[in-house]
């Protein structure tokens, strides 16, 4: 049947695109060759949909992870007072907000530089969208709602996501595993130093 341009109804063609992807995140929407308009300007803002949505999967498993490191640490009880609760949740969240933003940053800093990958703004939407879905390894956490697990099965899971990571940015940038092992292992590094400087800050106060 074929695609039709969404300005003046014109059929595109059984056979032709209305993109061309020269490459990951690079793509060129096709022009409509009766009204000059683009053919399909929503393809764009699909891309964008999904990458927020996924950026809010993450965030919210990720604040789940805090706040059971955070339990597993302190010993959250019903016995706390609320002033204790606001500081303990405030950490939770600034953990989230701090921790992730060093981590990101950085990880886009190291891609940009370090493994020399070619960016535009759309790169920059598709190494976080690899990275936010190749994070799905945190859904596994949600079991510890319903089963007793020690603590180190958070830093397992930690592993697996960095892997994960690993191979994601592997591929969305094309550069060698040991690049990408020492990107991720060092964006990881920061969001942990992040968490060690809030720890420090909580204690003093």
């Amino acid at each position: 049947m074929g695609f039709r341009c969404i300005e003046c109804g014109f059929r595109i063609g059984n056979n032709k695109p209305i993109f061309v992807q020269y490459s990951p995140g690079n793509i060129r929407l096709m022009r409509c060759e009766n009204c000059k308009a683009v053919a399909d300007e929503y393809i764009e803002c699909e891309i964008m949909g999904l990458f927020w949505k996924t950026a809010f999967a993450f965030l919210l498993l990720d604040a789940y992870r805090v706040l059971l490191l955070n339990q597993s640490e302190e010993g959250w009880g019903l016995s706390l007072g609320f002033s204790t609760l606001v500081s303990r949740y405030g950490k939770v969240l600034m953990d989230l907000l701090f921790g992730n933003f060093g981590f990101l940053s950085f990880l886009l800093l190291v891609t940009r530089y370090f493994l020399e990958a070619s960016f535009g703004a759309s790169r920059y939407i598709d190494v976080l969208l690899a990275i936010f879905i190749s994070s799905y390894f945190k859904i596994f956490l949600i079991v510890m709602m319903v089963w007793e697990f020690p603590s180190s099965v958070l830093f397992i899971n930690d592993i697996f996501v960095l892997s994960s990571n690993t191979v994601a940015l592997k591929v969305i940038t094309e550069s060698s595993i040991e690049k990408c092992i020492g990107a991720c292992f060092s964006a990881h590094a920061v969001k942990l130093f992040f968490r060690g400087l809030l720890d420090i800050a909580y204690r003093d106060h």
